[in-house]
């Protein structure tokens, strides 16, 4: 079948633990768990998540794993991120699948199957929100450095391909916020000029204006610093189509940070359901 649901995701440390979360983002877990009742209905075959803290050199890498076990403590924040336990299964062959088409269109793709390599928490705390069950098989990417925004592009559009031409149903979830220039206090939002910038991309996003969202990034990115210098959002523009229609639910501060929780799902999921 093809990606039924895109999801925009934050990972912000102080929501791992549901009753850590402070009153101003209380409401990106209420989003998150709405979206988690989405995917239960639509039962994918599996779950591809992109973090920005797998942030890789020179390859891009696919954790192609058939289970994925570990315990988290993050090394960027411990004292919020510590002791986590996940599990859930892996997409092997799709993994593999990915590698292979990344390779065909000599993009510097490898596999990783390695069960004692640990999840970031940009993957483990949004897993934790929208597949809480931990019972749907995850493919785990990396945003790589030294790849610029149009190889992460292209090698989004790869992937959407593979994944828009198989025979399964798939939820792509792209974990990361928009501006992202830190500072000290997760209570502060970022600066006017910077949600300005935050708010013109959902504007464009919102609108399907898929063209103009992409050509804003690079410089968008540079301004506002946003997360892992906007490839995730360069692969997730890469990966969805004009097939999708966005839906924007909310948006909220961590230390300077723009966390912005939104759904792009299939239109003929959409006609499906009235």
């Amino acid at each position: 079948m093809t990606i039924e649901l895109g999801v925009l995701a934050a990972h912000v440390p102080s929501i791992c633990h549901r009753e850590n979360v402070p009153d101003y983002q209380q409401d990106i877990v209420v989003k998150m768990d709405a979206i988690s009742e989405k995917i239960e209905i639509i039962k994918p075959d599996a779950v591809i998540l992109v973090s920005c803290h797998w942030q890789s050199t020179f390859h891009h890498y696919v954790d192609v794993s058939p289970t994925h076990k570990g315990t988290l403590t993050a090394f960027e924040c411990p004292d919020i991120i510590s002791d986590v336990k996940y599990e859930y299964p892996g997409a092997h062959c799709l993994g593999e699948k990915l590698v292979m088409a990344g390779k065909r269109a000599k993009i510097p793709v490898i596999a990783v199957n390695d069960p004692t390599y640990v999840w970031d928490y940009g993957t483990v705390v949004p897993l934790r929100y929208l597949v809480p069950n931990e019972d749907i098989p995850v493919v785990n990417l990396s945003i790589t450095l030294a790849a610029g925004l149009d190889e992460t592009f292209k090698w989004g559009q790869e992937i959407g391909n593979v994944l828009n031409g198989d025979d399964k149903r798939y939820v792509f979830i792209f974990s990361g916020a928009l501006a992202h220039n830190l500072v000290r206090g997760r209570h502060h939002m970022p600066t006017v000029s910077e949600q300005a910038l935050d708010m013109q991309f959902i504007e464009f996003l919102m609108k399907k204006k898929w063209g103009l969202a992409k050509d804003m990034l690079p410089q968008y990115a540079k301004v506002a610093g946003v997360e892992g210098g906007g490839r995730h959002l360069a692969m997730m523009l890469g990966v969805l189509a004009d097939s999708f229609k966005p839906a924007f639910h909310t948006y909220a501060q961590s230390s300077g940070s723009g966390n912005a929780i939104m759904t792009f799902e299939i239109e003929k999921a959409l006609q499906g359901s009235n």
